[in-house]
């Protein structure tokens, strides 16, 4: 067998390593197309704080009824199902004429705190929404500061609210990516998600309808008899105005995994649509992983740690088991960029630092760093949230994405890479080597063709025997110069 033969497995070994490399190193792309065709559109993971898609997600729209997610929101901060509320002159006729009146509700009527927020989520009964207001805050305009104060607590930035049913306002406007924050609030209260995901509901009686009244939810995705009915979809609310178009907010639950999508200027049937193309990719595209599970940055070793709560060896801590990061379908933990940061504002009571994971600039999760039981703890903790319980992330789409600035020590792919490249270019060399060996081979078979090809013509010409007397001759004298 000759050389060349015996190295070609070798150079195909090689060369078979180098895209091993290159494709272990390579990471997935974040899946992008979805073909929504409203203005604005966000699937969020609920649990990560993951931003999956986002589309015009920071520019202002009316929200519509989708207002009411808040307005309950902050009802449910503040009172109990059971107290009882009292429909006021105000309440009922402080909107729109041509906004209807779905409870028949007149001043003077008493519902529960309950039964009211069934009539303004599933009806989206604006009477119910003023009426909920006065009774939380004792009118209008100091509610409308409520809600503005619960969202910067939450974070919003680009948003206002001037009434709580979501009727026309001068200064009533949200961005995508602000709603999807709210809902994620809203969807995180056990009482306001049930009452969002309910079907159908019979209040109590009213002057109008003594027997009762029984309301029927609006989103179509949620209804098992309706031609949109999505299975993964749970609850939301909807909302329509002239100037907001469709407005639609979604929360779905598929295989553990829980999204909210919100659907801003939308058109007409296409917003459910829109809603479910979202959820769709949000579901098949992507998966949760906690950290805890795999992870051994900053919790193995013997390496110290200088955290704001005190020095710490990393053996002592450990990832908040409940914590979880988004990725995409095909990619691992190992390609995600981690950093240790200041504790944020409130945190449990074990926490000495947050891991924040981003995945190309993304922000895909965070998770708390916590010291293990029997670990000293030098200061008094925060009283929420309880351990175990990180708060979820709020994102940065790639459009508007920033590298993430870290208080802490950073711990990136950047050794991966130097020892990848480091593998490479040995890979390279030896490959080259052999490559420059084989090229050798070949020109010295050819030269030996050619060698042949001249003795043949030499041998038909009668010449040859001529040629090597003198070749001969040509040898001898070297030899007796040299």
């Amino acid at each position: 067998m000759s050389l060349r033969r015996r190295l070609r497995p070798f150079i195909s070994f090689l060369l078979a390593c180098q895209l091993f490399v290159l494709t272990a190193y390579g990471k997935p792309d974040w899946p992008r197309d979805t073909g929504v065709q409203a203005e604005a559109g966000i699937v969020v993971d609920m649990d990560s704080g993951a931003v999956l898609f986002g589309q015009n997600i920071h520019l202002p729209y009316p929200p519509a009824s989708i207002t009411k997610l808040l307005t309950a929101l902050v009802v449910l901060e503040h009172c109990q199902l059971d107290e009882t509320v009292e429909f006021s002159e105000t309440a009922v006729n402080s909107v729109e004429s041509d906004s209807g009146n779905k409870l028949g509700s007149v001043a003077g009527d008493r519902l529960s705190v309950e039964d009211c927020l069934y009539g303004m989520l599933l009806e989206s009964s604006n009477q119910a929404a003023n009426a909920l207001a006065e009774h939380t805050a004792g009118s209008i305009p100091d509610f409308v500061e409520m809600m503005n104060e619960k969202i910067a607590q939450l974070g919003c930035t680009e948003s206002h609210f001037n009434n709580p049913s979501g009727l026309n306002g001068d200064t009533q406007y949200v961005s995508a990516y602000d709603m999807a924050i709210i809902a994620r609030a809203a969807f995180s209260n056990e009482e306001l998600l049930t009452i969002s995901s309910t079907l159908s509901r019979k209040l109590a009686g009213t002057a109008n309808y003594p027997g009762g009244i029984t309301v029927e939810n609006e989103n179509r995705l949620i209804k098992p008899d309706d031609e949109l009915y999505y299975p993964s979809a749970k609850a939301g609310k909807t909302g329509y105005l002239i100037a907001a178009g469709n407005t639609l907010v979604t929360y779905g639950e598929e295989n553990g995994r829980r999204l909210v999508s919100v659907i801003l200027k939308g058109q007409p049937r296409q917003y459910f649509m829109d809603a479910r193309t979202l959820m769709e990719f949000g579901f098949r595209d992507f998966k949760n992983i906690a950290p805890a599970e795999s992870e051994g940055r900053y919790v193995t070793g013997e390496e110290v740690l200088h955290l704001d709560r005190g020095d710490f060896a990393c053996q002592d801590l450990m990832i908040d088991p409940a914590a979880v990061i988004t990725l995409p379908n095909g990619a691992s933990l190992e390609d995600a960029d981690v950093t240790l940061d200041a504790l944020p504002a409130e945190y449990s009571e074990r926490a000495v630092g947050q891991l924040t994971y981003t995945y190309n600039d993304r922000v895909i999760g965070t998770a708390f760093l916590l010291a293990k039981d029997g670990v000293a703890l030098p200061d008094a903790p925060q009283e929420t949230p309880e351990e175990g319980e990180t708060e979820p992330a709020e994102s940065v789409p790639a459009e508007n994405a920033a590298s993430p600035e870290s208080e802490g020590a950073s711990l990136s792919a950047g050794a991966t890479a130097a020892i990848v490249v480091l593998v490479l270019a040995v890979l390279l060399g030896v490959g080259f080597a052999a490559w420059r060996y084989i090229q050798h081979k070949k020109e010295m078979e050819r030269l030996a063709r050619r060698r042949a090809e001249r003795r043949r013509r030499l041998e038909e010409s009668g010449e040859w025997e001529e040629f090597e007397r003198i070749r001969a001759m040509q040898k001898s004298r070297r030899a007796e110069d040299e």
